[in-house]
């Protein structure tokens, strides 16, 4: 029997796919434009694409959903026996895709809730597991809703970066911009901070760089039981170090994942991006 409310989300949550089956999310993706090709971000090829884009410096752009496509969403979800909608997807700030939502939600069969999570990656996607999980438990749409705002609301994301040339040429960089000038002698931290990438911390080498976005996902989890990922772009070895140390230091987490993310991520960040997502634990 289909849950009363359906989850929705868009590719950037980066969900493993038995988990949106698992859980009957649907996602919409967004569009990446790779050499003249046009790609779904939840398509497995881009990331051939994506690293080939980066070795010959080709360029890249990222586009939100149609709103049509979230109109199908919503449609579908009506027609399987759904009766209400919550729709979470990446920050305002960084993607229109929210809009595309809400544009679309005003004309949906049933009633649609679009929530925008102020963050992307895991950091939409462990809120976004609340919500399915609540939806799963019989919970109305306001309940499944306020489950992917609590988790939101203490969920914390940290990243490195190789460089800031990526953010600056997707028009991403923000604050991050007053550090431009000496982006060749740093290896920057960042987070998000109120649905934007926000300048953290500067470290001199990768290395230190790396132990530091360690720390700070040990501080942020704290010693009760959460849910943690480490996310990459095209460092799968650096990636898999990082869950192994992060692993023996979060006695409170049953596992940390490692996830490659995709283009629309890889557009705006470039390889060798290392990021960290801590969450607290379902009760």
């Amino acid at each position: 029997m289909p849950s009363p409310v359906a989850v929705v989300t868009d590719s950037t949550a980066y969900l493993p796919q038995e988990e949106t089956a698992r859980l009957g999310i649907t996602v919409v993706p967004l569009q990446v434009v790779i050499g003249g090709r046009a790609f779904d971000d939840a398509a497995r090829a881009d990331r051939a694409e994506l690293h080939r884009a980066f070795r010959e410096r080709s360029p890249i752009t990222t586009s939100r959903p149609a709103p049509r496509r979230f109109a199908d969403a919503y449609a579908a979800a009506a027609a399987a026996g759904a009766r209400a909608v919550v729709s979470i997807h990446i920050s305002g700030e960084m993607s229109g895709t929210v809009e595309a939502a809400r544009a679309a939600a005003g004309e949906a069969p049933v009633p649609v809730e679009v929530v925008d999570s102020g963050s992307v990656a895991l950091g939409l996607g462990f809120p976004v597991l609340a919500a399915a999980e609540a939806a799963a438990r019989g919970a109305d749409r306001a309940a499944v809703a306020g489950a992917a705002r609590r988790r939101m609301a203490a969920t914390r994301t940290f990243f490195y970066l190789d460089t800031l040339d990526y953010l600056r040429r997707g028009g991403r960089i923000g604050a991050a911009a007053s550090w431009l000038g000496s982006a060749l002698m740093i290896k920057p931290l960042l987070h998000i901070d109120g649905g934007v990438i926000a300048p953290l911390e500067k470290v001199r080498t990768s290395t230190r760089a790396i132990a530091r976005l360690e720390d700070l996902a040990v501080r942020a989890a704290g010693d009760g039981p959460v849910e943690a990922a480490v996310q990459h772009i095209s460092s799968p070895s650096r990636a898999e170090a990082l869950a192994e140390r992060l692993s023996r230091r979060l006695p409170g987490a049953a596992r940390v994942a490692v996830v490659e993310v995709g283009a629309v991520i890889g557009a705006h960040s470039g390889p060798g991006m290392l990021g960290v997502t801590v969450s607290p634990a379902a009760s």
